[in-house]
């Protein structure tokens, strides 16, 4: 069976891409975790956005998105969890759009912070990178 070769990725590079995936998993496990809870500030903003103030659905949340960056944290099932990450992602930039929230702020973070999960992956993993050459 063919594969694709790995890339070679330089030190700068990799540690770049660990210290970006590094911020994105604290930032995702303390949002799962605050959910799992869940705080008063989080059934607030559930409410406000439309899905009601009901703690199981936040659980929920807080597990799923715990899970996919426990996934996407780990080496070789890093690339599932990036792509269970934009899915997640996904769905809380529609959640803004729906509810018309401040561009920049609010509804292109879910971009943003998905920009950095890509980001960090693709300059940490050698076969991202050979399976999404870009050059020079």
């Amino acid at each position: 069976m063919p594969t694709i070769a790995e890339t070679e990725v330089s030190k700068p590079a990799r540690i770049i891409g660990r210290v970006l995936s590094g911020l994105v998993i604290v930032f995702l496990l303390f949002d799962g975790a605050i959910k799992l809870v869940p705080w008063p500030v989080v059934t607030e903003t559930m409410d406000r956005m439309g899905y009601g103030s009901s703690e199981t659905l936040a659980r929920s949340l807080g597990l799923i998105t715990i899970v996919c960056t426990l996934l996407y944290s780990v080496p070789p099932t890093s690339i599932l969890g990036a792509i269970l990450l934009t899915g997640y992602l996904g769905g809380a930039i529609a959640s803004h759009v729906r509810i018309g929230s401040p561009l920049f702020t609010h509804t292109l973070f879910g971009v943003y912070l998905g920009l950095m999960v890509w980001g960090g992956l693709y300059l940490r993993d050698g076969n991202l990178r050979a399976l999404l050459p870009f050059r020079r």
